[in-house]
């Protein structure tokens, strides 16, 4: 009996196990059953996060400026890889650093960060290994030369935007997150779920440019070689095209800094003498003066308000056109006394100085133009002299540009469009008139004045042998401190290309340059007309024999120079015979000279102006034979010949030419250039 009740005792147990067992697995598995899978889902399964492809940077032309790139991240935990020697050879194949290797293999260090980003097909033996843990990041590729990361920007590791269009268009590139699930087996390898797809990541948009690439490298080299030479501390090139606002190049740099950020548009200098033309736009709109209207320049030394202003061609009388054509500080002051103090704010503040252009980049400065109120009795002839304002190189750029296109200030534009990943075209620009800031007549007198300076003027060095060029040239002294610094200058030129009907506004600007080119004298080595005009030579001379840097190569043909080159019209009036010459010592600050630094002929008052100094007519083919293709045809370009590209060199003689190195030819001959001379 005892024994019948034990045995019901023992299954009334066991039968209540069945049923708490049977009860627990209904909660486990019909009630909790979500919550366990969770549970496994997130021992066995990770998503992780996949990067968006950050859209292209594009040039004007369609080609590529910057592109992403997928990348990995890699990362060791020593303590859990099974094969070391295995590790060790993917990482050596990868391009690790051998310390880095051993530091992965090494089990005394429960974790190593590898430094640096490698491309999936380099890693991808090392991402297979157990202990090994990859992160994809997006790269940025930059396909040109690096002087272009100033405007286009940095991205940083992490994929954060620095500065630049990478920064002002973030929302623009950025794209869109995916996200991929990540399962392990049962050895701790980890690869995608094929199971379980992820979400695809959105690629970025692509922002199409108005750079254009092939000047964009132009500039970068022309101004590398002139700081070379010439020792300057930096310097700013800005080329636009005055007839839609588009900027074509824009290239900065700074001594000691590799990658120097766009200091066109967060760096304002004072302009110098580069301002006096609006001077006179804005006397002649107003009706207060007329080209040939003459001003007494009193030999060059001029006491005004007790201050002394100079002028570096020494002079008794000055017409308003030769004011510009000279570069005179003493007539643009007299002549700006025809002006009210608002009257001179007002035309400064039309033109656009004193507030942002509105170009997509960070940190863009306004500039400083203060109101009349605020000025000082010296202030009026300061500020037409190009002092006590300051302007960033693509403000007076953009001035120019209206200057250029018959009055129209237009809005400068550095996005030409934005595409979507498709392909479709999300945003075009289109050219946008700020305000009209000048007439037509007045803009056309003005590019005659600028196109006599180059000819005959402060800004000779700037002139093509084929093409009329346009330009003015400025000098100033630099501040260091809030004080005017000694011997410190600062020398600028903008061209006009070509004079009468310009495709190019081309600012070049250099901070301090101590060099001197070959022939110059220590007082003249760092005017604007010695120093920043060859440059912009230069730049034009490559844009001409380059393909694709947006010209219009019809309407150029119809400005080629076709016979001998002669004065623009105009005469000089002055009073006394003799030569002009430069003060040992340049002016005063607010009268900082500029010059070409070459003497010129004073005549007699209303006898026309001889024809400008030319060289001879005929010139020396250079030596090109081992140069780069695009080095070779920019020799013979500067040296004043047309090129043509041929075949082999078979025939071609010593010097890869035809003619022959050292043969005299007329400037504008063709001279033939076999690509077997030139690399």
């Amino acid at each position: 009996m005892i024994r019948s009740n034990r045995l019901r005792l023992v299954h009334g147990a066991l039968l209540l196990f069945a049923i708490a067992l049977v009860v627990r697995a209904g909660l486990v598995q019909l009630w909790q059953g979500p919550l366990w899978a969770a549970r496994a889902q997130r021992q066995h399964v990770a998503a992780r996060a996949t990067p968006a492809p950050r859209g292209a940077i594009l040039d004007e032309r369609g080609e590529a400026l910057v592109v992403g790139q997928e990348r990995v991240r890699l990362s060791v935990a020593p303590r859990e890889v099974a094969d070391r020697a295995a590790l060790a050879r993917s990482l050596r194949r990868a391009g690790v650093a051998p310390e880095w290797v051993a530091r992965a293999t090494d089990t005394g260090r429960a974790w190593v960060g590898i430094p640096g980003r490698y491309l999936p097909s380099d890693a991808a033996a090392v991402t297979t290994l157990r202990g090994v843990y990859a992160e994809p990041v997006a790269d940025r590729l930059t396909m040109t030369s690096g002087g272009i990361v100033g405007v286009v920007g940095h991205v940083a590791a992490d994929g954060t935007p620095l500065d630049g269009i990478e920064l002002s268009l973030d929302t623009v590139l950025r794209g869109g997150a995916g996200r991929a699930a990540i399962v392990r087996d049962g050895s701790g390898r980890r690869f995608e779920s094929p199971a379980l797809p992820g979400v695809s990541a959105t690629p970025g948009n692509t922002v199409v440019l108005t750079i254009n690439r092939a000047l964009q490298e132009i500039c970068e080299r022309a101004l590398a070689d002139a700081m070379a030479r010439l020792g300057a501390q930096g310097g700013d090139i800005v080329v636009l095209d005055p007839r839609n606002g588009e900027i074509r190049a824009m290239a900065s740099s700074r001594a000691g800094q590799r990658e120097a950020t766009s200091s066109a548009v967060t760096e304002p200098f004072e302009p110098g003498s580069t301002l006096k033309p609006f001077v006179a736009a804005a006397l002649l709109g107003l009706g207060r003066a007329r080209p040939s209207d003459v001003v007494a320049t009193h030999h060059g030394r001029f006491s005004l308000n007790g201050r002394i202003i100079e002028d570096t061609h020494v002079s008794e009388r000055m017409s308003l056109s030769e004011v510009i054509q000279f570069s005179s500080n003493i007539g643009i002051v007299q002549f700006a006394q025809r002006l009210t103090p608002r009257e001179e704010f007002e035309a400064l503040r039309d033109v656009g100085f004193g507030a942002p252009t509105g170009v997509p980049l960070p940190s863009e400065a306004a500039g400083t133009l203060r109101e009349p109120r605020r000025w000082s009795a010296q202030t009026p002839a300061s500020i037409a002299m190009g002092y006590e304002i300051a302007v960033t190189p693509l403000q007076l750029a953009t001035a120019y540009g209206a200057i250029a296109n018959g009055g129209e200030l237009l809005e400068p534009g550095l996005v030409r469009e934005i595409r979507a990943p498709d392909g479709e075209v999300l945003y075009r620009r289109e050219p946008r008139v700020l305000r009209r800031i000048m007439t037509p007549e007045v803009a056309r007198t003005i590019r005659g004045m600028l196109a006599k300076t180059v000819a005959s003027g402060t800004a000779v060095q700037a002139d093509l042998a084929n093409f009329e060029v346009g330009g003015k040239t400025g000098t100033a002294r630099r501040t260091v401190r809030g004080r005017y610094a000694q011997g410190q200058y600062t020398a600028s030129f903008i061209g006009l290309f070509p004079a009468d009907e310009p495709q190019y506004v081309i600012l070049v600007k250099l901070d301090n340059p101590a060099g001197a080119f070959a022939g110059m004298r220590a007082s003249n080595a760092y005017f604007g007309g010695r120093t920043a005009a060859p440059i912009s030579r230069t730049i034009l001379e490559a844009a001409i024999a380059a393909r694709d840097v947006a010209l219009d190569r019809g309407q150029l043909a119809s400005r080629e120079r076709t016979g001998a080159d002669t004065e623009v019209g105009g005469t000089r009036r002055v009073v006394s015979a003799g030569t002009l010459t430069s003060p040992a010592s340049p002016a005063a600050p607010g009268g900082a000279p500029d010059s070409a630094g070459s003497p010129l002929v004073v005549i007699a008052l209303d006898k026309p102006l001889p024809a400008p100094v030319r060289p001879a007519a005929a010139r020396v083919i250079p030596d090109v034979s081992g140069m780069p293709l695009r080095n070779a045809v920019l020799t013979l370009h500067r040296a004043g010949f047309k090129v043509q590209l041929a075949g082999g060199g078979g025939s071609a003689g010593r010097g890869g030419t035809v003619p022959a190195r050292g043969t005299l030819a007329r400037p504008g001959a063709v001279v033939r250039l076999y690509r077997g001379a030139a690399k």
